[in-house]
């Protein structure tokens, strides 16, 4: 989508678009193509993405029911929209990609149910911020079913489909499976390349695998996650892209590292922006910190000026060193800024003292004199 394989070919890169990999020969340095030819390596990169996670329940392979991952899944809905007229839809999950494909079919006036198994949609994010979500979800005319298990889909009357769920039965013209996604190292692991701990491949801070010539990129590899100190899987683009650009680096002869992330991460939900970076309190735990937390509401520009709007920030920080180990933010503005700011305090390793001194450029449109994060971070140090 972002170039095509001509603009490649121009830069001398041969891209070979609708061909898959089916085997990886490791010690003959080749691989097999789906239309049975072979092309040798020298060096070869991993870049094998995610898939999308289907449900163990019958039905999942019906026509009408979608998983959204690729492209050409998001054009096959959108064709099954057009061709069969369909008035409502149902999404199973309740994470990134659920929250964006409700406003997607609202947008176009499907009216849509969401169904979780959990209590609030977004597990990550603090249950005040997940009732304000569902909140904004109901407004915008989205049915929100909590701590509901589909047990089967099934062929309805009239080419519509049943839902058989543990809160009573569901009818729909359109099923989303969003339940998340898995790292796909099908061809990794038959290659005999090494996994961490997370099942996606395990790289170290050059890309490397344990593999003499094998690198891995993107969504199929692991992360070090600077505050949890461990090797984990967060599939973002961005991370992606850094990946691909220091593993092609090393490649061609100068060094470099991916320092890792912070595990910042947006999305928008109607008229909501909701963004984290770091962990929260339990994963805190885990990683042998004792975590502190503080959520405030703040302005997100000064409330003299005209259409102010509030903010929500939630840290956690470790009592032990006062540093911080998670952000958290929800508001109509302001939310996803905020958090790209405490992305790089997390980043530095910032404390929660200098964090409510940072030196922020102030202008009433903008902000107020004491941000969100300084009353945020300040009100933290003395709970701790």
């Amino acid at each position: 989508m972002a170039r095509t394989p001509e603009k490649f070919r121009e830069s001398g890169v041969d891209v070979r678009i609708r061909t898959r990999v089916d085997e990886i020969d490791v010690k003959s340095a080749r691989v097999r193509l789906n239309d049975g030819s072979e092309l040798a390596f020298d060096i070869l990169v991993l870049g094998t993405g995610t898939l999308a996670i289907r449900p163990e329940i019958p039905g999942t392979d019906l026509p009408g029911v979608f998983a959204l991952k690729k492209l050409e899944e998001a054009l096959a809905i959108k064709a099954y929209i057009a061709e069969k007229d369909c008035r409502n839809a149902v999404i199973v999950g309740a994470g990134f990609i659920a929250m964006e494909m409700c406003e997607a079919l609202r947008a176009r006036g499907i009216e849509t149910t969401v169904v979780h198994r959990g209590a609030l949609p977004v597990n990550r994010w603090d249950p005040e911020f997940g009732k304000l979500i569902v909140a904004e979800m109901e407004k915008n005319g989205v049915t929100f079913l909590a701590n509901v298990g589909i047990r089967a889909i099934e062929e309805g009357a009239g080419q519509r489909l049943r839902l058989v769920t543990s809160g009573g039965d569901l009818y729909a013209d359109l099923v989303i499976l969003a339940v998340g996604v898995r790292p796909n190292t099908a061809l990794a692991e038959a290659a005999g390349v090494p996994l961490g701990k997370s099942g996606a491949v395990a790289v170290n801070f050059s890309q490397r695998t344990d593999m003499e010539g094998i690198y891995a990129v993107g969504d199929c590899c692991e992360s070090y996650h600077r505050v949890s100190r461990s090797w984990v899987h967060v599939p973002l683009g961005d991370i992606a892209n850094k990946q691909g650009r220091v593993a092609g680096a090393n490649i061609g002869g100068k060094a470099m590292i991916f320092p890792g992330i912070v595990g910042a991460q947006s999305f928008k939900v109607f008229g909501l922006e909701v963004a984290a970076a770091g962990i929260g309190e339990r994963e805190a735990a885990a990683a042998g910190y004792h975590p502190a937390s503080v959520l405030i509401w703040g302005n997100a520009i000064a409330p003299s000026m005209p259409a102010a709007k509030k903010v929500g920030i939630k840290l956690v920080a470790d009592r032990a060193s006062g540093k911080l180990l998670g952000a958290q933010a929800l508001g109509e503005a302001g939310a996803v800024g905020r958090i790209n700011a405490l992305a790089c305090a997390l980043w530095a390793g910032l404390g929660v003292d200098e964090i409510g001194y940072l030196d922020f450029a102030y202008a009433p449109p903008f902000s107020p004199a004491w941000d969100p994060i300084h009353v945020a971070a300040q009100t933290l140090r003395r709970k701790m």
